[in-house]
C-alpha cells in the first residue's frame, strides 16, 4: 500500500512553467537552452535559473525557452508556440537586448504588453520580470533599463499578475547599474541565477496557494 501511494505522488502531474527570453533566461555564459542545443541543452544546469526554481519546488516543471541574444520581437515570434504547449505560467524576461542594439523603447513594451495579453487570453499566468543591469552599460543605456522597468512593473500592476524584480535579484547594492557578480560584465554569476529563482518562486508562490 505505501508502496502504491510513493509511485501515485511520483507520478502526479506537475505544475508546467516555461521560461521565455534570452540569454538571462538560457543560461549564458554557463548554459546554452534546449532551444539552443537540442534536445537537453549543455553546460552547468545551475547557471539557468529554471534549475533553482525545480530544486526548491521539485512539483514544478520549469521549461527554459531562452536564446542567448534576442530582442523582443524575436521573443514575441514565438511565443505564441511557447503558450501552446499549456503552461500554468509563463515567466516573460526581455528587452535588454533591444536597449543594447540601440532599439526604442516603445516596441518593446508593445512587445511585453502583447505577451502578456495573449498569455492571459489564453487563462496562462504571465509573470512579469524586470530586466538586468550590466556592468558595461553606457549611462544612456542604463536610463533605458530603469525607464523599461518601471513600465513593466506598472504594466504589471495593470494586468495584476505578479512581477519578479530580477533587477534587483542581482545588481550590486553600491552601484545599481552594475551586476552584483558576473563572470564577464555582462551576465549574472551562478549565485545570481539563483537568487533569479528564488525571487521568482517568491512572485509565484502566492498564486499558488491561492489556487490550491
Amino acid at each position: 500500500m505505501a508502496q502504491g501511494l510513493v509511485r501515485a505522488a511520483s507520478s502526479a502531474k506537475k505544475t508546467l512553467i516555461i521560461a521565455i527570453g534570452d540569454s538571462t533566461t538560457a543560461g549564458t555564459p554557463f548554459f546554452k537552452s534546449p532551444l539552443e542545443v537540442p534536445p537537453d541543452g549543455e553546460g552547468d544546469p545551475e547557471g539557468q535559473y529554471a534549475y533553482w526554481m525545480m530544486k526548491r519546488r521539485p512539483q514544478w516543471q520549469v521549461l527554459n525557452y531562452g536564446i542567448n541574444g534576442q530582442t523582443t520581437s524575436q521573443i514575441r515570434a514565438r511565443f505564441l508556440d511557447a503558450i501552446a504547449r499549456g503552461p500554468r505560467y509563463i515567466i516573460v524576461l526581455a528587452g535588454v537586448n533591444d536597449i543594447y542594439q540601440d532599439l526604442p523603447l516603445k516596441p518593446v513594451t508593445d512587445n511585453l504588453y502583447w505577451m502578456y495579453q495573449q498569455a492571459q487570453g489564453k487563462g496562462i499566468m504571465p509573470v512579469a520580470a524586470t530586466v538586468l543591469p550590466f556592468d558595461t552599460a553606457t549611462p544612456e543605456e542604463a536610463k533605458a533599463i530603469d525607464a523599461l522597468n518601471e513600465w513593466i512593473k506598472k504594466a504589471a500592476d495593470k494586468f495584476r499578475i505578479p512581477l519578479a524584480d530580477l533587477n534587483a535579484s542581482v545588481r550590486d547594492t553600491k552601484d545599481p547599474h552594475k551586476l552584483n557578480g558576473s563572470p564577464d560584465g555582462i551576465h549574472p554569476d551562478i549565485g545570481g541565477y539563483r537568487k533569479m529563482g528564488l525571487d521568482l518562486i517568491a512572485a509565484i508562490d502566492p498564486i499558488e496557494k491561492a489556487w490550491r
